[in-house]
């Protein structure tokens, strides 16, 4: 029986992104195998095991999660590795270096730290270890246009290829628009009015995400938009630094922080647009989603983004760096339900090439390179 071991810095990213290739794996007649910080059980998973990852990528911490990391790749007996965030690829190629006999190793790039337009200490500090790592690179997929300029200019795989994918595919049946029922009873139930224009954005509260862009950015869009209302969806380590600057800001009757939710669906479709002011991405979920749930985005002008948005089409981009930018896209949704229901429009049919039904099949050929037998008919979803 074949092993192979997916590895994430988190198990929620495994849950949330990769258990239809847990799945097709083990349907497959493979030994399922997934790593994380904490090790804890997964869906199609025969095995967990902790990696004890903290996510500061430069914490002395994650000697210690290479360490872990190696030993579980010289007992696991494992014929393929899959690897998934910035973070677990580091930590997995990292300790494959040191091995003499190692499994197969794929890596799926879900949007490097590091842009081309970065300062040079940036750029420097997050491809270093990158280019260190390419040569147990065996495999290398990217999400998003940049990302791919950078794998092929600097050589990130050990034998130059580098695979461009849509994603890894997302479940749009999930994102059926609610009911005109449903959707007046959430917003009852988070003291929402007809009158009222929600944005919502779904996203971990991090230093990437940039968040406080988006509270300042709102702050300047309420003062013409009264109405206008703010839905954060998430936790993370700022998340409490985001409260206060809301209160600073003086809009913490209109910012809702709702904590993480599981099942963003109908969330989504409570909502009149969705915003997302990550300073980088690789092909942003969230993003995706809320097209689905036919819901008009602003986002920033990053990697992942443009690769998503046609700017003034399927929905609008600002600066990363920019609130009054971003304040001028969310008054202009604000003010114009037209705007809202064109753009949506427009999203949803670009949106085929990244369903899951399409996707699934596609990254699981990459696969069937490097194990030719091995592997079936991909399931249905």
């Amino acid at each position: 029986m074949k092993r192979i071991l997916f590895c994430a810095s988190t198990a929620s990213h495994l849950r949330r992104f990769h258990l239809p290739y847990l799945r097709a794996f083990q349907e497959a007649g493979w030994e399922v195998w997934a790593a994380s910080d904490t090790g804890e059980s997964l869906p199609y998973a025969d095995h967990t095991a902790a990696v004890p990852m903290v996510k500061q990528f430069f914490s002395p911490q994650n000697l210690k999660a290479i360490s872990a990391a190696r030993r579980l790749l010289r007992e696991g007996g494992f014929d393929a590795v899959s690897v998934h965030t910035t973070l677990a690829a580091a930590v997995i190629r990292a300790a494959a270096l040191t091995l003499s006999k190692r499994p197969i190793l794929f890596s799926t790039c879900h949007g490097y730290l590091f842009s081309e337009t970065d300062s040079t200490a940036k750029r420097l500090a997050y491809l270093l270890p990158e280019k260190l790592c390419a040569r147990v690179t065996d495999v290398l997929m990217v999400m998003n246009e940049e990302d791919r300029r950078i794998a092929v200019k600097h050589r990130l795989s050990a034998d130059g290829t580098v695979h461009s994918i849509p994603g890894m595919g997302v479940d749009f049946s999930r994102y059926t628009p609610p009911s005109a029922e449903q959707r007046a009873a959430l917003r009852t139930q988070y003291g929402y009015t007809p009158e009222h224009t929600v944005f919502v954005y779904a996203a971990e509260f991090s230093g990437r995400k940039n968040h406080a862009l988006l509270l300042r950015a709102f702050a300047q869009t309420g003062r013409d938009c009264p109405n206008a209302r703010l839905f954060l969806a998430g936790n993370g380590a700022l998340r409490e630094d985001c409260i206060r600057l809301a209160g600073e800001l003086g809009i913490s009757d209109r910012v809702c922080f709702a904590g993480e939710i599981n099942g963003m669906g109908p969330i989504y479709g409570m909502c009149d647009a969705a915003v997302s002011s990550s300073r980088s991405e690789g092909l942003p979920f969230n993003v995706m989603e809320a097209m689905a749930a036919g819901v008009p985005v602003a986002a920033t002008r990053v990697k992942g983004h443009v690769d998503l948005i046609r700017p003034g089409e399927s929905g609008l981009l600002f600066a990363p760096d920019r609130p009054e930018e971003a304040a001028a896209a969310m008054t202009q949704l604000s003010r114009s339900p037209n705007l809202r229901a064109k753009l949506s429009a427009s999203a949803a049919a670009d949106l085929e090439r990244y369903a899951l039904p399409n996707v699934l099949p596609r990254i699981l050929d990459i696969y069937r390179e490097r194990f030719p037998h091995d592997l079936g008919v991909p399931p249905k979803s």
